[in-house]
């Protein structure tokens, strides 16, 4: 049965159509940047001073942003992405980003496609504070698109 409360977004899972892939690459502890948008080009009328028209021409998508705590656990997703930033080849990967209800089943889902690394980085290490490393991988994507669950 449906449910119309508001979806919390702390229980999500993130899946690559990569291999190899590990139980690491599935843990993420942020993700942002599932936004879509649409380019437009402006038109000016003629004898309309009051506003200018504006004309749709693209969709366009940000960067999706994957943040995760550093292990010394072997993983897939960082190889792949060692592999396009240290040796210029890239596998385009498609993966599936997914909200989980408190039973971890899927509430709502999202197909990105086509993605390749952009950026591969990890945060500051400093003697005088005890933080866990953080990696951050930035992916450039062609498009996103959300996949109806049943029964939600």
């Amino acid at each position: 049965m449906p449910n119309n409360d508001p979806i919390v977004g702390f229980h999500f899972s993130v899946v690559f159509e990569l291999m190899p892939q590990f139980s690491i690459d599935t843990k993420f502890q942020n993700v942002s940047g599932l936004k879509a948008t649409v380019e437009t080009e402006s038109y000016t009328e003629g004898g309309q001073n009051r506003f200018k028209h504006n004309l749709p021409l693209r969709s366009g998508y940000q960067d999706l942003v994957l943040k995760r705590g550093l292990t010394s656990d072997m993983s897939g997703l960082s190889m792949w992405c060692s592999q396009a930033i240290e040796n210029f080849i890239f596998h385009p990967a498609n993966l599936v980003v997914s909200l989980l209800n408190e039973n971890g089943i899927p509430v709502k889902v999202w197909y990105v496609s086509h993605a390749i690394p952009l950026s591969y980085e990890f945060s500051e290490f400093n003697a005088e504070e005890n933080k866990i490393v953080v990696e951050t991988i930035t992916l450039k994507y062609n498009f996103f698109k959300e996949i109806p669950v049943p029964g939600f």
